[in-house]
């Protein structure tokens, strides 16, 4: 069964020192916690396609953190600089078209996308990346301030760039979590170039009324790697009932976040772990929202930010994400929708939404 984790901050802990190139085990712990992803453990857990961002943490109280676009962008360029480094030495790929995804049963384009089959060319080099054992992944970059301007935006999409969330905190292009506001004339502007590129929108951090404007103005494939429901967790930070049926209509994903914050609702967090039935109510509420099944996978977060102790407790590693297919068969779903979940329902959108 192929796992997808539409959301993992590899580099951003890289590049703070923890050596994610080891097993979590053999990683030392620090003041964020005991570390749960590696890239070995995502092998052992059978993970096949991992959203890997980029995400420059703004200035914030007694936080270091930058203060200009200029700053941002050096920040990113250090974290693109070690995925670069990984995909060189033979540990990562760059997932950049639908041709080089994972191959799974259900890896083919959804009727109605009007996607061609590949030529023999593409096909052939999408054939040779998938052939390797190294991580695939697609980069998203959280937080669009380290894009100075549009004319950065070609340097980013030939780097491998292929998602982008306008918003963190409230950033120059956006309105963001704990920050409420509308899309500045920048980000109307950066919208409309993201679009003309076919780059996927990552709604996870945009506050509302970002979010409802940037439905409005853009045609452009949407998604939110990695949100909860705020009808269980009260907060911004999660989607409301009316943002997932608004998402869902585009054709659009929301991958279940595994921090214990934002899986517990406020009257259990700090009197119980979380644990992976806490997962599957998220899972569950979306899928009555949606219908079915079909729109709902993983973006886990692990590490971002946070440790080991702040994740299901049933998890340890990435390498343990297997274990959400029998908490999801003992919540009543069956062998298609466990398999959708874990992963094929992300490879399907990919399918559909990736450059051809």
């Amino acid at each position: 069964m192929l796992i997808v984790d539409a959301h993992l901050d590899l580099a951003y802990n890289a590049v703070r020192g923890r050596d994610v190139t080891r097993p979590a085990v053999e990683q030392t712990p620090d003041k964020e916690g005991v570390p749960s992803v590696g890239l070995p453990d995502l092998r052992a857990g059978g993970v096949g396609l991992i959203c890997a961002t980029i995400f420059c943490q703004p200035v914030l109280p007694n936080e270091p953190g930058y203060r200009t676009a200029e700053e941002a962008a050096l920040a990113a360029s250090k974290q693109l600089d070690w995925y670069q480094r990984q995909v060189r030495e033979g540990r990562m790929r760059f997932v950049t078209r639908r041709d080089e995804l994972p191959i799974s049963t259900s890896n083919v384009a959804p009727s109605g996308t009007g996607a061609p089959p590949a030529s023999n060319a593409s096909a052939g080099q999408g054939q040779a990346a998938r052939a390797t054992n190294a991580q695939a992944a697609i980069l998203l970059l959280e937080g669009a301030d380290a894009i100075r301007t549009l004319d950065d935006l070609p340097a980013w999409f030939d780097a491998g760039l292929r998602i982008v969330g306008l918003a963190w905190k409230r950033t120059r292009y956006a309105g963001g979590t704990g920050a409420p506001g509308p899309l500045t004339a920048d980000g109307v502007t950066l919208v409309g170039a993201l679009d003309r590129l076919s780059v996927i929108h990552d709604i996870s951090h945009l506050a509302e009324e970002s979010f409802w404007q940037l439905l409005e103005i853009s045609g452009g494939p949407v998604m939110a790697s990695h949100s909860n429901c705020r009808a269980i967790v009260p907060t911004d930070r999660q989607v409301s009932d009316e943002m997932a049926r608004a998402l869902f209509g585009r054709g659009g994903m929301i991958g279940i976040n595994f921090f214990d914050k934002f899986l517990l609702s406020p009257n259990e967090q700090g009197k119980r772990r979380a644990m992976l039935a806490d997962v599957v109510r998220h899972v569950k509420h979306l899928c009555d929202l949606a219908g079915d099944a079909r729109h709902v996978g993983l973006g886990t977060d692990m590490d971002g930010g946070l440790g080991r102790e702040q994740i299901p407790q049933e998890i340890q590693t990435s390498a343990d994400l297997p274990r959400l297919a029998d908490a999801l068969a003992a919540g009543g779903f069956d062998d298609d929708a466990v398999r959708g979940i874990l992963g094929e329902n992300w490879l399907r959108y990919f399918q559909a939404n990736l450059p051809r």
